[in-house]
């Protein structure tokens, strides 16, 4: 018989969101609460250093290294989809960017139905997951657990480039999450004195010690159980052997865009047919779940640097790589300290845009993919996504089996703007590198190249090399239609005893990176939870 242990919360998937859950829903004792996670503990060195983002990438244990199917729009490739698979999920192996997104997506939510995500309700949590190293304001808070960082020092690329995209009316903007996102700048990461502040080591590691906290690694979910249309626990399968956890109060689904819907169709909760197809028992007939999915399409323009003042030139020497290495050991600072980007830059490339369409992750280092082996050059990277796309894709469960991956098809360029976007924020980045202030540092373009010329050219270019940035969402959505998955408290529309909590409640996609928006939905619906315990509302 499988082993069984109940708790009032069960939490599936310790990653950015289910970290802070677990921590938040914890923190006041009274509530037992088991978090579970597929992957291990976070005990990789390379996952605290921020350079080893590159270690991280491709990793067999602490990624799950997704593929999706075959892409129309991407010439019919599969494109590789890393995901975190440790304590702290993506957070634990992401690009450390701390961005929050645009108001106007939060105002967009609301506008869709969703009471309680404007800008106005949601700016208090971004406050309160953060703890700024330049301090407390209207803006920004100083006591959060997660530690974000400005970047020490000036690299000489950055710099110029922060003058190119001037001389093309884009302003100097030292903070993406103030007043305005539009600009161009340095990111903040992440980091705390030279390490990674992942949601594992803000919020999880300061909890462990609680007695009504409880973390399992190792520990697969395979099935959210039912009593008619109640949630009430979790089958998991931990070093092989099968285990139940019992809910008194919630299952809360933290596992991600991707396998967050999985779970639920593996539960019976998705599109009827699909379920019959595989020989699941429908629970709930929610044809939203797995629908809606979006990314942002990564499209990276590598430049030949004249100068050997790059990354690359950092790690292809023996004694630079040693300079660097004893630069983070004494002073948690350089290369290592950083991660990969350090300039980024908001603006509009779309006719009749009223704020920005595009962002760049500028590196002052280049490779073939991102994570990969640097190339033998002095070499950087303008890497460039649209922030809103229109194009929609599906997660779908291939089997019953709950260890073999979904059909993930993202649909990458299916809509004409995203088509449209795409074209003209190639033909921005090269305007950029063309700027007085920038070509100076190009010896040459590397890729596209000079035989990528016409817009038909480019856009051909798009579907045979982009790849994602890292940011599925939306598969789960909120909302109060017959396709949306969760409502407004994000609650299992339909059920009882279920939420969703991550990046797939999203109703669309927001205007930058997903890791603080994740946080920052952490954070409410811990409230909203911990409020409707409080109350005695039956969850």
């Amino acid at each position: 018989m499988a082993e069984t242990s109940t708790h009032d919360y069960v939490v599936v998937g310790a990653g950015t969101a289910g970290c802070a859950l677990a921590a938040r829903l914890s923190e006041n004792g009274r509530h037992s609460v088991l978090l579970l996670e597929a992957g291990p503990p976070d005990d990789y060195l390379w996952i605290h250093v921020p350079i080893g983002y590159g270690k991280t990438m491709f990793h067999p244990v602490y990624n799950w290294r997704f593929e999706t199917e075959p892409d129309p729009g991407m010439n019919g490739r599969r494109i590789y989809w890393p995901r975190g698979r440790c304590l702290g999920g993506s957070s634990s192996i992401n690009g450390l960017i701390y961005i929050r997104g645009q108001r106007e997506d939060y105002d967009h939510w609301a506008a869709l139905g969703n009471e309680g995500w404007s800008w106005k309700d949601v700016l208090p949590y971004f406050r309160k997951l953060e703890s700024n190293s330049r301090g407390a304001s209207g803006l920004h808070g100083a006591d959060g657990p997660i530690s974000c960082s400005d970047i020490p020092g000036r690299h000489e690329l950055i710099e110029a480039i922060i003058a190119g995209a001037g001389s093309l009316g884009v302003p100097r903007n030292d903070d993406f999450n103030g007043e305005r996102q539009e600009g161009v700048g340095y990111y903040q990461l992440f980091t705390r004195n030279g390490w990674r502040s992942s949601t594992a080591v803000a919020y999880l590691k300061p909890a462990r010690a609680r007695p009504n906290l409880r973390v399992e690694t190792g520990a697969h979910a395979t099935r959210v159980l039912f009593e008619g249309t109640r949630a009430t626990g979790v089958e998991y399968r931990q070093r092989g052997r099968p285990k139940t956890a019992r809910a008194g109060r919630e299952v809360i689904l933290a596992a991600g865009a991707l396998q967050s819907p999985q779970l639920l169709q593996l539960s019976g909760v998705g599109p009827a047919q699909l379920l019959r197809e595989h020989g699941i028992g429908v629970v709930a007939d929610r044809p939203g779940v797995g629908e809606n999915l979006q990314d942002h399409l990564q499209l990276r323009l590598v430049y030949k640097c004249t100068k050997p003042i790059t990354t690359n030139d950092d790690l292809a020497s023996w004694w630079r790589s040693a300079k660097i290495g004893l630069q983070w050991l004494l002073f948690r600072e350089g290369p290592l300290a950083i991660g990969i980007n350090q300039g980024g830059l908001f603006t509009r490339v779309l006719p009749g845009s009223a704020r920005p369409d595009i962002q760049f992750h500028i590196a002052t280092l280049s490779a073939d993919l991102a994570g990969a082996k640097p190339h033998p050059f002095s070499g950087f990277t303008l890497s460039v996504c649209q922030l809103r796309p229109g194009s929609r894709g599906t997660v779908r469960i291939k089997s019953a089996d709950p260890f073999q991956a979904p059909a993930m098809v993202p649909n990458y360029l299916s809509a004409e703007e995203d088509r449209l976007c795409a074209v003209e924020a190639v033909k921005y980045a090269r305007r950029l590198a063309a700027t007085p202030a920038v070509a100076p540092y190009v010896r040459e373009e590397y890729r596209p190249g000079p035989g990528v010329g016409s817009d038909a050219e480019i856009l051909e270019w798009c579907r045979g090399n982009g790849a994602t940035i890292f940011h599925p969402s939306g598969t789960c959505r909120m909302g109060s239609d017959a396709m949306a998955v969760v409502d407004s408290r994000l609650r299992a529309i339909g059920l009882a005893g279920l939420r969703v909590v991550d990046c797939s409640v999203m109703p669309t996609l927001v205007s930058g990176n997903t890791n603080a928006p994740v946080a920052m939905i952490a954070e409410r619906a811990s409230d909203l939870i911990l409020a409707d315990a409080a109350a005695g509302r039956p969850a």
